[in-house]
Parts: structure tokens; C-alpha cells; sequence
């Protein structure tokens, strides 16, 4: 199946296309596809983040420490035979699998646990990573990739310009607070870091009473940072991700559009006796 038409079939609830490839073993890809095994995964996936949950919580000891543990590893067991069911899925064509990014990346997180099995940091992080894959069955979480991925260019402009006013001010915090606070102005790299805290706004009114103890004219220093720099970084940042998702948006409603009306077409066309019937189904799969 290709990525497209893998991502639209992995939905809870969404009605399963009945467009499956030739190679693909289709009663197992049924059974794949199908809400009774996706909902079983899903459970897992929030049963088993419930437990990892459970388990930093040093109250939990003795035997119900050993049950989420022995529970832990079984689902890891059910994921590696979910996986085996997926790929088996693919009939002759097994490595059509790796053609879904979801799917690969379910792969790693899985196949690499024996590989790391000696590093508990890393494992535990192959932990967390197992809940990450609830996302792969909610559609809404592909527009919001997309449109995080359409936010990376604008917002690496953003963060040049963040770099620069922290620059600018970073400097002007230097000479008129380094002498007296070189704790926190005392030279740029200092002063970068307490920009970078007061850009969440935390301390600021604590910052602004010491610089004042330094010079009556902190405020106008303190106020032009709030207002050129947090604030309009702020807006810009929630500006860009917004525009960003209403393209997403836009461009998967088009899609959605386009492909109901190119159907609609190929249908109009078989009735009218244009298209014989094999021909329809085959443009049916590549549409899909």
C-alpha cells in the first residue's frame, strides 16, 4: 500500500478503503486495519503509559512494582507481534512496509530495544517512545505536523532575529548593570541568560528592581525589552504556527476535495461505458 493510502486506512473509526493493493494479503491487512485491532493497540499504548506512569512513583514497590514490570515487557511482546502482523501484511512486497514514515519509526522503537538493552537511559527513553505511537491513529495530529514542518523556515528567521535583539540588549544590559550585578549582567553570556529567562517572563519584576537600584532610567530599559522583544516574539511565534496550520488545513481539505471529485469522474466515466471495469478499479488504486 502506498504511504498515502497506509496513513488514511490507520484511523480509528474511519471507515476501512476497500481499495488494497494486489500484492497485499488482504484478509490479514483486514484484520490489521480493522477498529478491533487498532483499538486493541491503542489500549495498550495507554495501559502501558499508565504503568512506565506508576513505576517513577518510588511509593510503588514489592509485588506491584514486579507486575508493572512483567506487564511492561509483555506488551513489548505484543508490539513485536503486531509489527510481524503488519509486515506479513505486505505479502510478496514486505519492504512496501518501510514506505510509511509512522511505520518505520514504530519499527526502530521497537527493534532497537535488544539493541540498547544494556543502557537503561536509553531504554527507558524506547519507552516513552512506545506511547508516541498512539499518534499514528489520529488524523488530526498529521495537520499538525505538516504545519509544524511548514513552520521550521519562519521560525528559524525568528530565531535569528531573537538572537540578534537578545545581542543588542545582552550588550546594553552589560554596561548599565555588569558593574553592579556581575552575577547576572556581568558580561554577555551572563546577560544572554538572564534575557533568555525574563523572555518567559519569570523574575521580571525581581530584574526590574534590581536594575533600578542601579539607574532610575532601568525601567525604560526593562519596559522596551518587554514590549519590542517578548511580546512581539510572542505574537509572531503564535502568528506563524496559526498561519501554518489554516495551510495544513487548507491543503488537506483540497486534497479531500480533489480526490472525491476525481472519483466522481471515473465512476461518471464506467456508467457512461468510457472506462471498462478494470480500468476503473485501476484508477480507483492509483488515485487512492
Amino acid at each position: 500500500m502506498s504511504k498515502s493510502s497506509d496513513r488514511e486506512q490507520s484511523r480509528l473509526f474511519a471507515p476501512m478503503s476497500d481499495d488494497i493493493e494486489p500484492y497485499r494479503v488482504k484478509p490479514i491487512a483486514r484484520i490489521v486495519y480493522g477498529n478491533p485491532f487498532e483499538l486493541t493497540i491503542v489500549t495498550l499504548i495507554l495501559l502501558n503509559a499508565a504503568a512506565l506512569g506508576a513505576l517513577t512513583f518510588p511509593e510503588v514497590r514489592g509485588d506491584v512494582r514486579a507486575l508493572l514490570e512483567t506487564f511492561d515487557s509483555a506488551v513489548v511482546w505484543v508490539f513485536v507481534a503486531e509489527l510481524i502482523i503488519r509486515i506479513v501484511s505486505y505479502g510478496r512486497k514486505p519492504w512496501m512496509f518501510f514506505s510509511s514514515g509512522w511505520n518505520t519509526f514504530d519499527f526502530l522503537v521497537i527493534a532497537l530495544i535488544p539493541v540498547f538493552a544494556g543502557n537503561t537511559i536509553v531504554l527507558r527513553l524506547l519507552r516513552l517512545l512506545r506511547v508516541v505511537r498512539i499518534f499514528r491513529f489520529l488524523p488530526e495530529f498529521r495537520i499538525l505536523t505538516n504545519s509544524l514542518a511548514r513552520s521550521i523556515k519562519p521560525l528559524l528567521n525568528l530565531l535569528v532575529l531573537i538572537g540578534f535583539l537578545l545581542f543588542l540588549f545582552g550588550m546594553a544590559g552589560v554596561y548599565l548593570f555588569g558593574d553592579e550585578n556581575p552575577s547576572n549582567w556581568g558580561d554577555l553570556g551572563a546577560a544572554m541568560v538572564t534575557l533568555t529567562i525574563l523572555l518567559t517572563l519569570e523574575n521580571f519584576p525581581e530584574s526590574l528592581s534590581e536594575g533600578l537600584g542601579t539607574t532610575p532610567f532601568a525601567w525604560i530599559y526593562f519596559l522596551a525589552f518587554l514590549f519590542f522583544v517578548v511580546f512581539t516574539v510572542l505574537n509572531v511565534l503564535i502568528g506563524i504556527v496559526l498561519n501554518a496550520m489554516d495551510e495544513a488545513r487548507a491543503e488537506a481539505k483540497t486534497g479531500d476535495e480533489t480526490l472525491v471529485a476525481a472519483v466522481a469522474t471515473i465512476e461518471s466515466a464506467h456508467q457512461e461505458g468510457a472506462l471498462s471495469a478494470d480500468v476503473t478499479e485501476k484508477l480507483r488504486r492509483v488515485i487512492s
